[in-house]
C-alpha cells in the first residue's frame, strides 16, 4: 500500500520538483498537486490523500488557515507545514491551526519522505531547528504551584525514548540513540501517548516538561 500525498505550493518549480520526489519513490503517490488552497474541500475530497504537504506563503488563502480548514472539514487527516520560514509567529500560528510537523523546504529528499512517513504513522517530525523553537514555546517556566505531579507508570526505557523527543529527535534519530529499531520506537510512542494521555507530539513533550517527568 503507498502513501498518497498531496501538495500545496505556490511556487511553480518547487511544486514540481516534490511532486516528481514523491512519483518517483517507491511507497508513495502523488495524490494532487496545488498551487492555493481555494475550494479545498473539492481539492481535498476528490485527490483522497493520506497527508497533505503545505506551504505556508500563498495567494488567497493562506498554508495556515489552509491547515485550519482542512482540520475542520477532514479532522483525521494529517497536514505536513513545508515552508522556507522558522519565524516563530508562522511555527506556533501552524501548530496550534493543526499541523501535524514542520520541516523546512531545504531538507534533504531523503527526510522529507521519511517525515510524510513518520506524519502518515502518527508522527510529529520537525526539522531541529524548529524543534527548538517548539520547545522554547513549551519551556515557558511554569510556577511550582501549579506544577502536577502525576506516576504515568512509564518504563525505564519509555523516559529515555521521551526524553530524546524532548531533545528535539526523530523517531530515526531515537531509534539510532537508543539501539533500537524504528518500530519499536513507534511501539514505545504509541504507548506513551497512552500513558501520557495526549494525541500528539507536542502535547507528550509539553507534558513532559511541565510536569518533569524527564
Amino acid at each position: 500500500m503507498s502513501i498518497r500525498v498531496a501538495v500545496f505550493d505556490d511556487n511553480a518549480l518547487f511544486l514540481d520538483s516534490m511532486s516528481l520526489l514523491i512519483e518517483d519513490a517507491p511507497g508513495f503517490t502523488l495524490a494532487g498537486a496545488f498551487t492555493g488552497c481555494d475550494q479545498l474541500d473539492t481539492k481535498i475530497g476528490d485527490s483522497q490523500p493520506d497527508v497533505v504537504m503545505m506551504d505556508i506563503e500563498m495567494p488567497g488563502v493562506n498554508g495556515i488557515e489552509g491547515v485550519r480548514q482542512i482540520k475542520k472539514l477532514f479532522p483525521r487527516l494529517n497536514v505536513l507545514m513545508q515552508t522556507s520560514f522558522e519565524d516563530d509567529d508562522k511555527v506556533f500560528n501552524a501548530i496550534c491551526a493543526g499541523a501535524s510537523g514542520y520541516i523546512l523546504k531545504n531538507t534533504l529528499p531523503a527526510r522529507i519522505l521519511e517525515s510524510i512517513v513518520e506524519v502518515y504513522q502518527g508522527g510529529s517530525p520537525m526539522s531541529p531547528s524548529v524543534a527548538r523553537k517548539v520547545l522554547g514555546f513549551l519551556q515557558q517556566p511554569v510556577p511550582a504551584a501549579s506544577k502536577v505531579v502525576n506516576d504515568y507508570k512509564l518504563s525505564n526505557r519509555e523516559k529515555e525514548v521521551l526524553s530524546c523527543l524532548v531533545k528535539g529527535m526523530s523517531y530515526k534519530m531515537i531509534a539510532d540513540t537508543c539501539h533500537i529499531s524504528y518500530e519499536t520506537v513507534r511501539s514505545h510512542m504509541k504507548n506513551i501517548y497512552e500513558k501520557l494521555h495526549v494525541a500528539s507530539m507536542t502535547e507528550a513533550v509539553a507534558k513532559a516538561i511541565n510536569q518533569g517527568l524527564v
